[in-house]
């Protein structure tokens, strides 16, 4: 149609060509019909009967116009719903309300002061990215990523984890040295198990070094945070630890095939979920491993412990020790081991030579936290079984590593980086499933109630405002009944799980006093609690919430 205009226009005055085009367009998207040249003359300029050719474009062009304007009429219109229609949210997603959001949204504060507390400094990033962005980096995993659909535009996909965008934004910046954290949501086409914390849209809060240092100070730090969050929210855990050179190495001594090695090391991986046996059949028969290669891993890699009697392991064997791969891991592996004993973390760590971990990227320190099973009494007769408990049901609760390559795929300069990913959704799971006291969960500190009878009784609202409207700027978290005469049996009831009340009475308003009553006390309704000066609310308010 531009083109159509274009042609019409150059052959005519502005003036006539203005009056055409809008005559044109108003008749076209009011009237939903084509313009009938040849019916209606009198709508157009003389020199454009004269020109039959221009006129049937014309005429051509306005019916298709016509036809679509009224098929995006009926698209615009509401779809009736179905009657079987199932309302819920979409497999392995959830809805977050209630004590549930403020439960997560304290681990995300827990975790984000300790972040913090080390120097981080925020980031955030486009939930989804260019498909070319995050192609390549996830192993066989990549099968999980959302690829959303074409628009006429670039190819896209929803993030599959915070690391490929931080490392995409290091290349675009050109910043050589920080320490982030960023706290979002990651999607993965997994099969999702909700009771357990695996889902399909969940957080993560990744915290990550970026730069140039000497080895294994940055790596040291990542794993005294891990220590600090997870004693913020009195969870016992274990960090495994493995080393990738020396991983690689091992399957190199083994005699794995060097175009094999990412593959095998995805079937090790599986082994916190399935016993050697069925790895073994994995890389033997679904990776065309020989078995006797298969084997010579299995010996190696059932190996775990402390990092000093793992390395003493690795140098005992008389083949390990010779590979250049291995010879280098060992080295990080004795500076880490000192720097964890400065920082305290030693007593958190498994050296396992199963930890594979895999992603792609990886280069040198890898590591993976799992929950300890709570202790249970000896005399306890409900003692849950290791199916019940939510600590082995739901895998490791975080997880990360160094990754020194992957920067230098989007830009000129390698930027080594280490970090770790918290799964705050399995360890809601967890900490939801153990009762965890430790965490507030109420969502108001004060419900303020009006008391009094009589015709005359207004409720008094206005006053109930004006108490809650104090409170609120001082900071405190108070409701109020949005009801102008609401019944006390009723505002107790609604006040349930408040820890205190401010009962308005009109005498005692009159006075300039109300009651502040602690309600969560099982003391009933006949304690009138004690008479504050409304001057003073806030402060004893908040000397009772201590």
């Amino acid at each position: 149609m531009l083109n159509l205009i274009r042609r019409v226009t150059e052959s005519i005055p502005i003036a006539r060509a203005s009056r055409f085009v809008g005559s044109l367009l108003n008749r076209t998207t009011t009237t939903g019909n084509p313009v009938a040249i040849n019916n209606t003359p009198r709508q157009f300029p003389t020199c454009l009967r004269q020109r039959p050719h221009l006129a049937a474009d014309i005429d051509h062009t306005t019916k298709t116009m016509a036809d679509n304007t009224k098929d995006t009429k009926e698209d615009i219109k509401a779809p009736k719903p179905a009657a079987n229609l199932q309302i819920k949210t979409p497999k392995g997603t959830r809805d977050w309300h209630g004590p549930d959001m403020l439960l997560r949204e304290q681990l995300f504060q827990t975790v984000s002061d300790v972040f913090k507390r080390h120097g981080g400094t925020p980031l955030d990033t486009p939930v989804f990215e260019l498909r070319e962005i995050l192609a390549g980096k996830y192993g066989e995993d990549s099968k999980l990523i959302y690829d959303l659909q074409d628009q006429g535009g670039e190819l896209c996909s929803l993030r599959y984890d915070l690391t490929v965008p931080f490392a995409r934004w290091l290349a675009m910046t050109s910043t050589q040295q920080v320490k982030r954290y960023h706290i979002a949501k990651v999607y993965r086409r997994d099969q999702p198990a909700i009771a357990r914390g695996r889902m399909r849209e969940f957080h993560q809060c990744d915290f990550d070094i970026a730069g140039v240092y000497d080895p294994m100070i940055p790596d040291a730090e990542i794993l005294r945070i891990i220590v600090e969050v997870f004693d913020a929210l009195k969870l016992g855990i274990t960090i495994k630890l493995n080393h990738r050179k020396i991983l690689d190495g091992l399957f190199a001594v083994a005699g794995v095939p060097a175009e094999k090695i990412r593959t095998i090391s995805s079937a090790v991986d599986k082994l916190d979920k399935m016993p050697w046996a069925d790895v073994k059949k994995e890389m033997v028969e679904e990776k065309g491993l020989p078995e006797e290669v298969a084997d010579k891993i299995g010996v190696y890699v059932q190996n775990a412990g402390n990092i000093t009697d793992i390395i003493n392991y690795i140098k005992a064997d008389a083949d390990l020790p010779t590979n250049d791969d291995i010879k280098a891991g060992i080295h990080d592996m004795e500076l880490l081991a000192a720097y964890l004993d400065a920082l305290e973390v030693t007593d958190k760590v498994s050296f396992d030579l199963s930890l594979a971990r895999g992603l792609d990227y990886y280069t040198g320190l890898i590591f993976e936290v799992i929950n300890k099973p709570e202790p249970v009494a000896d005399g306890d007769k409900k003692k849950k079984s290791k199916k019940d408990d939510p600590a082995s049901q739901v895998g490791s609760i975080a997880a990360g590593g160094r990754y020194d390559n992957l920067v230098g795929m989007y830009g000129k300069k390698q930027i080594p980086c280490v970090g770790i990913s918290f799964g705050i959704d399995r360890i809601f799971t967890i900490l939801k499933a153990r009762g965890e006291n430790d965490i507030k969960k109420r969502e108001v500190d004060v419900f303020v109630m009006a008391f009094g009878g009589g015709k005359d009784f207004d409720g008094l609202l206005v006053e109930r405002m004006k108490i809650a409207r104090q409170l609120w700027n001082a900071g405190i978290r108070a409701e109020y009944m949005a009801k102008a005469k609401p019944k006390l049996q009723a505002q107790f009831k609604a006040a349930e799980g408040t820890p205190l009340g401010v009962i308005l009475g009109e005498e005692e308003l009159k006075a300039g006093q109300v009651r502040l009553k602690k309600l969560d006390q099982g003391q009933g309704q006949k304690d009138e609690g004690n008479l504050v000066p409304i001057d003073d609310l806030a402060d004893e308010v908040k000397k009772l919430l201590l």
